[in-house]
């Protein structure tokens, strides 16, 4: 029974290693997009604080370029009509009648805002994902820690039927030899008060 036990484990440690570093490749790819998301974040963040803002006003550099409309921060490009436009500040997008948002610029003007709309969904959705699947494994794992497995049922069981054989066997074999000591007069009734006289 000892060698099917020491054969089985390597094999099982072998599973494990192989579903570990399965799942240590997955959550790497994870780990991966997110890093690459927050650093598009940082590049259009980085992008908006380098630019110097000016105290002109927006409507300046409209038909002009695109780079020179988004030297100031609080400004919008709207690629369609080369228009240059104060950011709507009391909204977080753009309205579609200032400008729609395939065509507006902020920040950097090779991410228009419905790619940035899409690609932060798309990352958000991910990361959320992530965060459930993670959550759930785990709670996973600590139901199956908290259940025995019906490996580990059986070998309790096992012990348990060994120690009650060996017990029997103890009381059997104690029961022979007093037999023993009878028959050849070796036995000594135990004194009753002996216990109280030892203390």
């Amino acid at each position: 029974m000892d060698s099917v036990r020491l054969t089985s484990a390597p094999q099982t440690r072998g599973a494990v290693a192989t579903m570990a570093s399965g799942g240590a490749r997955g959550m790497m790819q994870r780990w991966e997009l997110l890093l690459s998301a927050v650093a598009l974040f940082l590049l259009l963040l980085s992008a908006a604080a380098a630019q110097e803002p000016s105290g002109a006003a927006c409507s300046q550099n409209t038909n002009r370029t695109c780079e020179e409309c988004l030297k100031n921060v609080s400004c919008l490009w709207c690629h369609t009509n080369k228009a240059c436009l104060d950011y709507p500040v009391s909204r977080i997008l753009p309205p579609s009648s200032l400008c729609k948002l395939s065509s507006a610029r902020w920040g950097v003007c090779w991410v228009n805002f419905e790619a940035l709309i899409i690609t932060l969904s798309v990352v958000g959705g991910a990361v959320l994902l992530a965060v459930a699947v993670c959550c759930t494994c785990c709670c996973c794992r600590k139901n199956r820690s908290r259940k025995p497995d019906k490996s580990e049922e059986k070998a309790a069981r096992e012990r348990e039927e060994r120690r009650i054989r060996q017990e029997e066997r103890r009381a059997e074999m104690k029961s022979r030899h007093d037999e023993i000591r009878k028959k050849y007069g070796l036995f000594k009734e135990e004194n009753p008060y002996a216990r109280f006289e030892n203390n």
